[in-house]
């Protein structure tokens, strides 16, 4: 019966976040509050992993989650649960855009759907932000992870540096893979 719950709502969150991977995480938020199939220290793990790969964020976050509950078949199907409903959906747009794809109604529904993306990733942006800098406290200056903010501020900073601007992203990521170890952020 947890396998089915876990496909059920893997597949509710591939049929609702559209505008990529990072567009999951509110949906993963919620999974983690109902389910506890993962903390939210992992799911911050999850979201820096998922950036750092090749891969859609979503898709390697229901593998994680997936495995790390039911092991290797989990994986596959929380996986195969995520992907379904946008494979249905591409398979369905693909046969019909040819025919559709000047309708104004199609262009109008497109058009709706730009801002509702972007509130879904600002949502998400937001709730990264939340687990990176701040900490449950009683008060919000003492909520705040002073050391993870000093060190967003100077790396800010030193991106605008043109040498820096040069480096290869991955160069970059893994610095801050280095950097988060060591400060264990």
């Amino acid at each position: 019966m947890e396998w089915l719950t876990m496909c059920a709502e893997f597949l509710k969150t591939g049929l609702f976040a559209v505008g990529g991977g990072l567009a999951t995480l509110p949906f993963l938020t919620q999974i983690q509050e109902k389910y506890g199939w993962f903390t939210a220290e992992e799911l911050a793990n999850m979201i820096a992993v998922g950036e750092s790969t090749p891969g859609p964020i979503g898709v390697n976050m229901a593998t994680y989650v997936g495995f790390s509950s039911y092991g290797v078949l989990g994986g596959l199907l929380a996986t195969f649960s995520l992907v379904l409903p946008s494979l249905i959906v591409i398979m369905v747009i693909a046969r019909a855009m040819d025919k559709y794809q000047k309708n104004p109604m199609v262009q109008n529904m497109f058009a709706f759907m730009r801002p509702a993306v972007a509130g879904l990733i600002a949502a998400a942006g937001y709730s990264v932000l939340k687990i990176a800098l701040f900490h449950p406290a009683d008060t919000f200056w003492a909520s705040v992870s002073w050391i993870a903010v000093a060190f967003y501020a100077v790396l800010v900073a030193l991106l605008h540096l043109k040498p820096l601007k040069k480096l290869h992203p991955v160069v970059l990521i893994a610095a801050g893979a280095v950097i988060g170890v060591l400060l264990k952020m």
